[in-house]
Parts: C-alpha cells; structure tokens; sequence
C-alpha cells in the first residue's frame, strides 16, 4: 500500500486541550487549559487524524501527578493524552490511505499526527467507533484478562465486582455469567446503577455501597461468601472482600478509585491477616502487559457483542472543551459505562 495525501486544505489550527496545572485532591477546570494549536502535513511514517472520539478513563487521573508509574505522567503546557478514535485525513505512511478509521493514543485534541506503526485500523460496519474504544477496546480488554488471566475464573464461582456499571466492570460480571458462575454481585453508587446492574446486565445482586456497610450488605448478598473478587474501588471495598472471600480466593486488583483524589495515603485493609489464614491470592495487573491475549479476547467478545449477549453503556458527552467534565464527572462516578467525549 502506498503512501496517499489528503486532497483537501488542511486546517490551520485544532483545538486540544493541555494540563494546566497539576491537581490537589479532585481535579478543577483550573487544572487544564482549552488552546488553539498549528496543525500540519505528516511526516514520514506518520498519520494525520481528524479525531471522531475519545476515551475518558480513570487511570487519567493518575497521569496528571508528577509520579513515577507505568505510563509517564502528563506534562505541563503538553495536551493531554488517551484512547481515540478517528478518520486518517493525511498519510505519509504506506500503511494507511486518507479515509480509514484508526484507534490511537492521540486523544485530547481535534488532530493527532500519529506515527503510523502506533495506530489500529478499526472498522466502522463492523461495529460502532465508539466500541473501539469501550466494549471492544481497552475497558473489555481488561476485564477479560482480570477474569479470566488474573482471577483464574471457572465455572461455578461466585464473583463480586466492585465499581459494577463502569466500563470494565459491567463487561467483567458479564462474561463471568455467561461462562457459568454460579452467582455475580456487583456494587455501585446510586440505586439507578443498582437497578442496571441487575435488569440490564443480568447480575444476580447488586448493592448501593453508600446504603450502608459494604461488608454486611456483601454478606447478605453473598452468605456462602465469594470465590473471585474484581477490584476496581480498592479501600473499605477490599476490606469487604477479603473477609468475604472463601479459603483459595482470588483477586483481581484492577484498580482504586476510592483512593485516586487522595491527598493522603489513605490506611490499607484492617483485616490482610486473613490473606494468610484463608490463602488468598491478590495480584495487581496492567492490561497492557497482556498484548498476547488481545486476539483471543477479540475473537471471543466480539461475536458476544454482535448477537446481543453482551451489553454495554455509554456516557457520552459532546464537544472537546467538554473533555474536563468527563474527567471530573467520571471521577465522581457521574457516568454509567464507558465515558465518552465526541469531538
């Protein structure tokens, strides 16, 4: 495939949106700044993209500190960056033509010149570009390898899902019903996300963790206790886990966004004796650590998708210089699946 130009004028400028400052505790819109910036042709090897849409994920809230982790922390004065979706409008790369969609990590702002080699063809009949970016993408990449790689998931489990009607979370108790668990139970934070977890996504229970103890409202769900815990909250969440976990239970330690706004450490469980005494096994994992399963998680989510037997939700807003209250919003628990700014 040969390398192909745009025939049409390429804009002036984009709008993208930069890390300002960096936040103590909850972000603010003083935290970013909204910046017209030059736009120009590819260079070799290169890829200019017309973003369509963007991700919002919570691990964004990490990037913006100036800590060691494994992705670089956002810079100063730099646009921010994240999962998108969009249409190639330049190539100076043989590896793509103007007018295919591709999946990238140039999000943030209008044009993302993006080295071609770094892009994913995505096709818009096969699915929506939204699922790019959600169901098919990084979200349900996740869960499948928390369950199935990290937990060891089988048949006749029963598994809690902390952080239930997000993203990942929703796609997580998904596959573990329909792979034979012999009970899902999830937790989120408004009783509209608990009616959704249950009658929308077909989890057998679901609790508001802010009706009252987590702990005693996971017993009630779940009195013969739980074989595989999906963590995405983390604090008083995985407290409540490890005393509810059966004896040779696993956790999936996926994330922490109890803990994100901290300014403080925030105290560790009370109870990781019984990590000992029930012989637990926790382990923490980054997706992308797991390139080899992203195939395999493809070929058995996709068709799940396409006959309806996997169901997901977005929270979609519109405008790039809305991408701060995404974030905000996310971090906040305002959406319901996966967050979403269409630019």
């Amino acid at each position: 495939m040969e390398a192909s130009v745009t025939n049409q004028e390429l804009p002036d400028t984009g709008v993208e949106i930069r890390l300002a400052s960096r936040p103590q505790g909850f972000p603010t819109h003083e935290n970013f700044e909204t910046v017209e910036a030059p736009v120009t042709a590819p260079g070799e090897g290169r890829i200019l993209v017309r973003n369509v849409v963007m991700s919002v994920d919570p691990s964004m809230r990490g990037r913006m500190n100036d800590t060691k982790s494994y992705v670089p922390p956002f810079q100063l004065g730099k646009a921010l960056e994240g999962g998108a979706v969009g249409e190639v409008i330049a190539s100076a790369s043989p590896l793509f033509q103007v007018g295919q969609h591709v999946l990238h990590y140039g999000g943030w702002r209008e044009y993302a010149s993006v080295q071609a080699e770094r892009a994913v063809p995505v096709d818009p009949d096969a699915a929506p570009l939204n699922a790019y970016l959600g169901v098919l993408g990084m979200p349900g990449w996740t869960a499948y390898v928390g369950l199935f790689e990290i937990a060891k998931f089988k048949a006749g489990d029963t598994v809690f899902v902390s952080g239930a009607a997000g993203a990942v979370g929703s796609l997580a108790g998904q596959l573990a019903k329909l792979n034979g668990a012999a009970k899902v139970i999830g937790s989120a934070g408004s009783a509209e996300k608990v009616r959704h977890i249950t009658e929308d996504l077909g989890f057998d229970a679901a609790f508001n963790y802010k009706d009252g103890s987590i702990r005693e409202q996971l017993a009630e769900a779940a009195p013969d206790g739980i074989d595989v815990y999906f963590d995405n909250v983390g604090g008083d969440h995985l407290e409540a886990a490890i005393d509810q976990l059966n004896d040779f239970g696993r956790v999936a330690a996926c994330g922490a966004i109890s803990v994100y706004n901290d300014t403080e450490p925030a105290p560790g469980p009370r109870n990781l004796f019984k990590i000992v005494k029930k012989r637990l096994s926790i382990r923490g994992f980054i997706v992308i650590d797991h390139e080899d399963l992203r195939e395999r998680f493809q070929a058995d989510v996709a068709p799940l998708v396409r006959d309806g037997k996997i169901r997901y939700t977005e929270t979609v807003l519109e405008g790039l210089r809305n991408a701060p209250d995404a974030l905000i919003g996310q971090l906040r628990g305002e959406n319901t699946g996966k967050m979403l700014v269409t630019i």
